[in-house]
């Protein structure tokens, strides 16, 4: 799952922690920033090299078909709570 890429504590994995993810300011590769919205949310676990964050590698797999919108909104919804 998330865990194995994604921290909720701030610590530093292959992918960015989740931790006071939600309404961040956050810069990627191509020099742009983006706020963290649900949009921006669904769209990563959708199509997660759509927007990466600055310092991170394009490895995560998308997950386009293999989530329903209802576990996706849940997703959205947990990490919304993680600050």
């Amino acid at each position: 799952g998330c865990q194995t890429c994604h921290s909720v504590d701030g610590s530093s994995l292959i992918g960015p922690s989740f931790k006071g993810l939600f309404g961040s300011e956050e810069q990627l590769t191509d020099g742009s920033t983006i706020t963290v919205d649900e949009n921006y949310l669904r769209e990563s676990i959708l199509d997660p090299g759509a927007k990466i964050v600055a310092g991170y590698q394009n490895v995560m797999s998308p997950y386009a078909g293999r989530l329903s919108d209802e576990e996706i909104t849940n997703i959205i919804e947990y990490l919304k709570t993680i600050e």
